[in-house]
């Protein structure tokens, strides 16, 4: 490495400082020492640093009080804190204060190297520009603030607890934490705990030795060795056994794993981001997952919104969604009629993005090639009750426009004789003085309809054929205009009359 970077190490046990700074000077690092809060504050104000490593018990203070003044006067320098060994609630307090990373004593150099080499990384990159966060598509507040959170979490090596319902986007979160550390150039491992078959566990996480158990016919890599350098994440953590919970605590407080089959314990240098959309204080009461796990991986949380707490993130979402799709199968965009999109901002996506994505590449199958309707959408009936939520218009966060497009042969229908004098507005439409725009426009709509029933003698696929609409659309508007038992009873009238 070479002798560009300049580290502070604080300790009061001249023998410790001795080791880190021979240890660092040796890796081409220049290193000075201080043995006092007082005395490392004093060289933090005369010097300019790349690191500092700090001991959490001084004569004149704590650690922490060191590692908060660096963040509040020094931003974005890294300071990794070396704790007594197993006092895991001092490595978490650090941690939460905003320390980059911990070591435990007596320090390890196989554990002290790679911490410093990803420390002095991101310190080189204290300059550059914001996180990039290119694949979180929307533009509301909820978005922003993850991508703030994800910018901050990329410079720390705590571990992380994402939270969320299911398709909120857990995963891409962890990964673009991962990507903008600077452990990116390492190997981000995700896997799903509740995929893994409990007695295969213990060997999957941490590899196994040839001849350790049956079928074992050479030595294999574990999930934390394959991640190495890197980043472990633990999606459906929530998943494990009790079992494998005791073991895994170890792993991620000690950074030692021991190989199935293995008498010695080896270092492993793995960022842990752990999601789950469980609730884990309920399980953590029942007894099902156990708390002094929960507060290892959760030394820090970010929450995924839902996507019903996003809509105006809907449209842009779909655009994108709709193109990557296009692009996979290699055809051209189709576009989205003005029902088609009320349509999808009026759905809860309980499924969140997961359930918008599926839904689209659904639609793909089944539209034309030129436009998706609402047909194309959905499996099921419309429901009527949609049409009673407010709809932001698809371009813009604006509540304006109405929420329900007019049909060319709605609108285009002449007002009654008997209606009220009128007022005529800019595009030339008579307007009733006594009445509210969208009730005018729904009772031309009811007569449009009525009058197409009683062409077709109360036909409903002739009357959509006529209308220009699909069966499935005239129902739903039926039923949205409290017509539909009207057209029921007036079948069955004329049922009674032809007997």
């Amino acid at each position: 490495m070479a002798n560009s970077y300049r580290c502070l190490v604080v300790d009061d046990e001249t023998d410790i400082r001795e080791l880190v700074v021979l240890t660092l000077e040796r890796m081409g690092i220049q290193a000075e020492s201080a043995s006092s809060v007082t005395d490392a504050k004093h060289m933090l104000n005369s010097f300019s640093y790349d690191l500092c490593l700090t001991d959490m018990r001084l004569p004149d203070g704590l650690g922490l009080e060191l590692v908060q003044y660096i963040n509040a006067q020094f931003p974005g320098l890294p300071v990794a804190v070396i704790t007594a060994y197993g006092s895991a609630e001092n490595a978490v307090s650090a941690l939460k204060a905003g320390a980059y990373d911990y070591i435990t004593k007596p320090i390890s150099l196989k554990q002290l190297r790679p911490l410093v080499e990803s420390a002095l990384k991101l310190s080189s990159q204290k300059e550059s520009q914001g996180a990039n966060t290119v694949d979180l598509i929307g533009a509301s507040p909820a978005m922003g603030y993850v991508r703030t959170m994800i910018a901050k979490l990329a410079r720390s090596q705590a571990p992380v607890y994402i939270s969320g319902e299911s398709g909120s986007g857990k995963e891409l979160a962890a990964r673009l934490i991962h990507l903008n550390s600077s452990r990116k150039d390492q190997s981000f491992i995700a896997v799903n705990c509740g995929a893994i078959p409990e007695n295969l566990m213990e060997s999957e996480f941490f590899g196994y030795k040839k001849g350790s158990f049956t079928g074992a016919i050479q030595d294999t890599l574990g999930l934390f060795q394959a991640a190495n350098g890197g980043t472990l994440f633990l999606d459906e953590v929530a998943d494990l056994p009790l079992a494998m919970q005791v073991k895994l605590l170890r792993a991620i407080q000690e950074k030692k794993v021991r190989v199935v089959g293995s008498t010695s314990e080896e270092a492993v240098d793995v960022r842990i981001i752990s999601a789950t959309h469980k609730n884990l204080n309920a399980m953590m009461e029942k007894g099902e997952f156990r708390q002094d796990l929960y507060y290892r991986l959760n030394v820090i949380q970010l929450k995924m919104p839902a996507l019903r707490e996003r809509p105006e993130d809907i449209p842009e979402l779909t655009e994108r969604l709709l193109g990557k799709l296009c692009l996979m199968q290699g055809i051209g965009i189709p576009g989205i009629a003005d029902e088609a999109k009320v349509y999808i901002q009026q759905l809860p996506f309980h499924g969140n993005v997961r359930e918008l994505e599926n839904m689209l590449e659904r639609a793909l199958a089944l539209c034309d090639g030129v436009t998706i309707t609402v047909e194309d959408l959905s499996l099921e009936e419309m429901p009527a009750s949609l049409s009673d939520k407010p709809v932001l218009p698809w371009n813009a966060p604006s509540l304006e426009q109405p929420s329900q497009p007019i049909p060319a042969i709605l609108a285009a229908t002449p007002p009654r004789e008997s209606q009220p004098t009128a007022q005529a507005t800019p595009g030339g439409t008579m307007l009733p003085m006594d009445i509210s725009l969208s009730d005018y426009l729904e009772d031309i709509e009811k007569r449009t309809i009525l009058q197409a029933l009683e062409k077709t003698n109360n036909n409903k696929t002739a009357a959509a054929k006529l209308l220009g609409i699909s069966f499935r659309t005239l129902r739903y508007r039926l039923s949205k205009l409290g017509l539909s038992k009207e057209q029921d009873a007036d079948l069955d009238d004329t049922e009674g009359d032809d007997e």
